[in-house]
């Protein structure tokens, strides 16, 4: 075999192997849209198993993750809770927008100014708010940022 013969048959080899190992890489990171249908809307997205659900004071809170990014900074669910009402001492520490579904807030600032937001309505959180949250109960779809990951 000449020495150009070699190297054509060794590019192509390399070539082929890399093509392949580029083919099966490829195949293992497929990811999919999350989708949260009219059913989940309506709270079925709580009957999945991956569903947290903690007791606080005899009431379930349901907390259903939809998608989590491969980086491990971005997510979006769902969020059932009953009547609550506490203070937010320390920076909230994500970005959280929340649309609600049923229910209402009532969210007071350190400063005093108070917004409520009802079903139908959205708020955005900033990490570094503090305050009150007030609710008899509510269901929302959350998305959350957090640069180092955390509050996910």
């Amino acid at each position: 075999m000449k020495a150009s013969q070699i190297f054509n048959f060794t590019g192509y080899v390399g070539a082929t192997l890399l093509t392949g190992l580029i083919s099966v890489s490829a195949m293992a990171e497929v990811s999919h849209p999350a989708k949260l249908s009219q059913q989940a809307l309506e709270g079925a997205a709580f009957d999945d198993p991956s569903t947290t659900i903690t007791e606080v004071e005899g009431e379930k809170i349901f907390d259903f993750t939809s998608l989590k990014s491969s980086d491990g900074k971005f997510a979006s669910g769902m969020y059932k809770a009953g009547p609550q009402a506490f203070d937010i001492t320390e920076p909230y520490g994500v970005d959280e927008f929340m649309f609600f579904l049923e229910g209402s807030v009532t969210l007071t600032s350190t400063d005093g100014a108070i917004i409520t937001v009802n079903a139908g309505e959205a708020v955005t959180i900033p990490k570094e708010w503090m305050g009150r949250w007030q609710t008899e109960g509510y269901r929302k779809i959350w998305v959350i940022y957090s640069e180092n990951g955390s509050g996910l």
